[in-house]
């Protein structure tokens, strides 16, 4: 049993005269909802052996904030193929991953990770937090999905269950969208 766990980095800032998609940093909702997850993912005990990340600073920034929230630091491999990666990308990056981890952090960008989630997790008419993805993938957002397989190379479409769907804004209802 292998478990895939998805990090969508936390909002991120348009207004700060950024040239690059690539160097938008973190706005403050973002952070603060980064940390909210952060105290969440060690109050539920999720644990990684392995974190693999987009090397944009939104993403490094959002796992500064989560790690504060967490309570440790776990080291992170940055790899700049997953900045925008599509979902054949990513499914890619997670085949490539050692069989001694039975526990990957995957943290990066939409739509990637949303269809990663929906590629691997087969569509059921009552599975309301398949539904939630497909409705949207929020920034800060994490999906946890079990795999029934032994290696990672079997990670394949429908091998998956979604077991929890975790929201900034079902944690702290400020963190939600905007309404104006």
């Amino acid at each position: 049993m292998k478990t895939l766990i998805l990090l969508r980095h936390a909002k991120s800032g348009w207004d700060d005269g950024i040239a690059r998609d690539f160097d938008r940093p973190l706005n403050g909702k973002g952070e603060r909802a980064a940390r909210t997850v952060g105290r969440r993912l060690r109050e539920d005990g999720l644990t990684f052996d392995q974190v693999v990340a987009s090397s944009a600073v939104r993403v490094r920034e959002t796992l500064a904030q989560l790690w504060l929230g967490y309570g440790t630091t776990p080291d992170v491999t940055f790899d700049t193929g997953l900045y925008l990666a599509t979902v054949d990308g990513l499914l890619d990056r997670v085949q490539q991953t050692e069989d001694s981890v039975d526990r990957l952090l995957l943290v990066g960008h939409n739509p990637g990770l949303e269809d990663l989630v929906l590629t691997l997790v087969p569509d059921h008419p009552d599975d309301r937090l398949r539904d939630d993805v497909e409705e949207k993938f929020p920034t800060a957002s994490v999906a946890v999905l079990a795999l029934a397989i032994d290696s990672w190379t079997a990670a394949k479409p429908g091998a998956g269950k979604l077991e929890r769907f975790i929201r900034p804004r079902d944690l702290d209802p400020a963190l939600g969208p905007d309404r104006g």
